[in-house]
C-alpha cells in the first residue's frame, strides 16, 4: 500500500494551522491542543520541520516556531519530502543501480509516474488548504 506516514500527515496538519496566521509565533502546546497531535509528536515534527527550512525557530519567552516563508510558497511536496525525504514511488525511480535495469522495460514508466506525483504535490500549496477541497478542482 501506498501511504504516507503519521508524522508527514501530522506535520501537514501543524503546517495548515500554522498557515491561518503566518505571521505568528506558535509554541509547541498551543499548536499541540488546537491541532490534537499529541505535544511529543508536535515537538518532534515541529524540530525536524525547522530542521528542513520549512519553519523558523524562536527562543525565549514568548518564544515558538512561525513558517519561514509565505504559505503559498510551500508545496506539499516540500512537506513531504522534509519528513519522508526524496519522493520515489520505486528505488529506479529516483536512481540508478537496480540490478534489473539493464532488462527492464518499466522503469521509464516508473520515472514518468513518479514526475507526475512529484509535480501534483509541488502544484498544490499550503495556503491553498485553507479552503475547503472543493475548490481545488479536484
Amino acid at each position: 500500500m501506498l501511504r504516507l506516514s503519521k508524522q508527514t500527515d501530522y506535520a501537514t496538519v501543524l503546517l495548515s494551522h500554522m498557515a491561518s496566521a503566518p505571521q505568528r509565533v506558535c509554541n509547541v502546546s498551543e499548536l499541540a491542543q488546537a491541532t490534537h497531535v499529541s505535544a511529543p509528536m508536535a515537538s518532534k515534527t515541529l524540530k525536524v520541520l525547522a530542521r528542513e527550512g520549512l519553519i523558523e525557530s524562536e527562543r525565549g519567552a514568548s518564544g515558538g516556531y512561525r513558517l519561514s516563508r509565505d504559505p503559498s510558497q510551500i508545496s506539499i511536496a516540500d512537506i513531504v519530502r522534509a519528513i519522508e525525504g526524496p519522493i520515489a514511488l520505486t528505488q529506479c525511480s529516483s536512481h540508478e543501480g537496480c540490478s534489473l535495469q539493464s532488462h527492464c522495460q518499466i522503469r521509464p514508466h516508473w520515472q514518468v509516474i513518479n514526475s507526475t506525483i512529484i509535480n501534483s504535490l509541488k502544484q498544490l500549496s499550503l495556503a491553498e488548504l485553507q479552503g475547503p477541497a472543493s475548490h481545488l478542482g479536484l
